[in-house]
C-alpha cells in the first residue's frame, strides 16, 4: 500500500518518516486564498477556523489525488492533505511571513494558551476504481511560557524558523523550549496529526501497519 503526501511541508514529511512511511510528495496546485475568498463570497459569511483547515486540506487532497496516476502509473494507496491554522483570542494566524509580524506575534502569545486547528483529508486511490475520501479536524491547545524575554524573541524570530510556520512557532525544534503544555495530539501542532490520518486510513479499510515501508 502506497502513501503520497500531497504537500511540500518538512514537517509533515518528518512526521510520517518517523513514523516508519517514505511517501512519494506531490505540491498541490490549489490558489488557497483564492478558494477562501470564493467561498466566502459565495455564502457571505467569513469561514470558521475549522472549516477554513478543512476545505483546503480537501482541496489539496483532491487535486493531487486526480493527477497521482498519471505522474505515477500503477498508485494504489492513499493521498493524504493538510492544512493548518493557529487561533488566539478569536483571531487566525497563518504564517507569519516577516520577522516584524512573527515578532508581535510572539509578543501577543507569551504567557497565553491558543488553539492549532488541523484539517486532514485522506484518499483512497486504486487505479481503475473511484477515488473515496474520509476527512477530520483536529484541534491541540498550546499554552506559551510567561517568562520569555524579548531578547529571546528576538533570538528566535532572527533564526528565522517561525517565519514559515502556521502560528509562528514549532514544538519539535527551536520553538519547543518556550512551550509549557501542549493539550491534545502533539503531532496536531508539529504539522498534522498521526493519529487522526490513521483513524481516517482505517475508515477507508487501509490498515495503518499495511502503510510501513521504511526502516530503521
Amino acid at each position: 500500500m502506497q502513501v503520497c503526501l500531497a504537500s511540500t511541508s518538512p514537517a509533515r514529511l518528518m512526521l510520517l518518516r518517523q513514523a516508519g512511511i517514505e511517501p512519494l510528495t506531490l505540491a498541490p496546485d490549489v490558489d488557497e486564498d483564492a478558494v477562501i475568498e470564493g467561498i466566502e463570497a459565495e455564502t457571505g459569511r467569513t469561514l470558521s477556523p475549522t472549516e477554513h483547515v478543512l476545505v483546503l486540506a480537501r482541496r489539496k487532497a483532491a487535486d493531487v489525488a486526480d493527477r497521482v496516476g498519471a505522474e505515477h502509473p500503477g498508485f494504489a494507496g492513499i493521498v493524504i492533505g493538510g492544512d493548518s491554522m493557529f487561533e488566539l483570542d478569536g483571531a487566525i494566524h497563518g504564517k507569519p511571513h516577516t520577522a516584524e509580524a512573527a515578532t508581535a506575534r510572539w509578543q501577543a502569545m507569551r504567557g497565553r494558551t491558543g488553539v492549532l486547528h488541523s484539517g486532514h483529508s485522506v484518499f483512497r486511490v486504486e487505479p481503475g476504481v473511484d477515488a473515496v475520501e474520509a476527512h477530520d479536524v483536529a484541534e491541540a491547545s498550546v499554552t506559551f511560557a510567561a517568562d520569555i524575554t524579548d531578547d529571546e524573541i528576538d533570538a528566535y524570530v532572527a533564526s528565522e524558523e517561525p517565519l514559515q510556520v502556521a502560528g509562528a512557532f514549532t514544538i519539535d525544534s527551536l520553538g519547543g523550549p518556550f512551550i509549557d503544555s501542549v493539550h491534545g495530539d502533539p503531532s496536531t501542532v508539529v504539522g498534522m496529526s498521526l493519529s487522526t490520518v490513521r483513524r481516517l486510513a482505517r475508515e477507508l479499510g487501509v490498515s495503518w501497519p499495511s502503510l510501513w515501508n521504511r526502516r530503521s
